[in-house]
């Protein structure tokens, strides 16, 4: 299990067309991916999980990526985070 602290960067947060963003990425991967945020725990396969969890810019996640692809999993998720998911 790999975890990683990222902060949102898009200014709108992780409304609908990022969240959709990172669902397509995360789908991609066998492994399991979710991220924390307070105290909940949202599946990044999921795009109604990701917009429930009410993500803002400058808000800071934790990326959680479990499974056999973990690593190349969290290496594109955190470049298609901090590349601004599309904005």
């Amino acid at each position: 299990m790999l975890s990683r602290n990222i902060v949102i960067k898009n200014p709108t947060g992780l409304h609908l067309r990022p969240a959709g963003i990172l669902c397509k990425e995360a789908m991609e991967f066998q492994s399991h991916i979710s991220f924390r945020f307070r105290e909940n725990t949202a599946n990044a396969k999921s795009v109604l999980s990701v917009l429930g969890a009410c993500v803002k810019c400058g808000d800071e996640i934790e990326l959680i990526c479990e499974g056999p692809d973990e690593e190349l999993a969290m290496q594109t998720l955190v470049n298609a985070i901090e590349s601004g998911l599309g904005e």
